[in-house]
């Protein structure tokens, strides 16, 4: 995931409503989030799931 805003951790995960362990995972790639999440997560970084996961 990049790093598109210096936010915290928990700023980001409270905000798309995920716990701070599972943005860890997302994060480290232990964790692959499921569309639903891949797409709040896209919201709240104002870009695509595509950019943000696959580019």
């Amino acid at each position: 995931m990049c790093g598109c805003n210096e936010k915290t951790q928990k700023e980001v995960a409270e905000a798309i409503e995920i716990s701070i362990s599972a943005l860890t995972m997302y994060e480290t790639g232990n964790r692959i989030p499921r569309d639903e999440i891949k797409v709040k997560l896209a919201h709240y970084y104002s870009t695509s799931v595509e950019r943000l996961f696959y580019a």
